[in-house]
């Protein structure tokens, strides 16, 4: 196994981990910075979640580098992107930290574009590609997921939302990087009208 695809398969790893640190009920104390008190376990899942984001980053980047490029890897990472991504959100949102319709909307974006990449490949043979508002829904996730996990605690002296302002802009580049796909990839559907 090429080093791409154990950077995907240690962050599908991460991610009963990252669930585990939330769900279970073990109080490891809080830590107060900047006027903002956050349980441990919000911390070091949020490392965890970081370090997984970071993995996203990193094995795209040295697989297409370095001529990596895998079946595995083309399936498993954006499978676990979603996974641990949708994890964070459901967590999210029973924690009080983001609104139920938002992430129902961002869950359902998600599944829908690989439905979508679904029917290319079986189609085209071809993977699609991620455009850059599909890049900046990512990153804005991962940032704003971290942010909430760790109550703003960076900006909660000047009273500035910022995971709260990020998960809004991922929303905002859900719905247009979804549409921007479905659009430029409207002739997969075009036998599907011409009755």
């Amino acid at each position: 196994m090429n080093l791409p695809n154990k950077l995907t398969v240690m962050r599908i790893i991460l991610i009963p981990i990252f669930l585990l640190l939330l769900v279970l009920p073990m109080d490891w104390g809080t830590v107060t910075w900047l006027q903002t008190a956050i349980p441990v376990t919000q911390i070091v899942a949020a490392i965890v979640f970081a370090v997984a984001s970071i993995t996203d980053f990193l094995d795209g980047q040295i697989a297409r580098r370095n001529h990596l490029v895998t079946n595995f890897g083309k399936f498993a990472d954006p499978l676990a992107d979603k996974m641990i991504v949708m994890t964070a959100f459901i967590i999210l949102v029973a924690m009080g930290k983001a609104p139920a319709w938002v992430v129902a909307i961002i869950v359902c974006r998600e599944l829908a574009v690989t439905g979508l990449r679904l029917i290319i490949v079986e189609n085209d043979g071809q993977v699609m590609a991620a455009a850059m508002p599909g890049k900046i829904k990512t990153f804005s996730q991962m940032l704003g997921i971290i942010f909430l996990l760790l109550n703003n605690c960076f900006f909660q002296i000047w009273h500035f939302p910022l995971g709260t302002i990020l998960l809004y802009v991922c929303l905002f580049f859900t719905i247009y990087s979804g549409i921007d796909y479905f659009v430029q990839n409207r002739s997969v559907f075009s036998d599907s009208f011409n009755e």
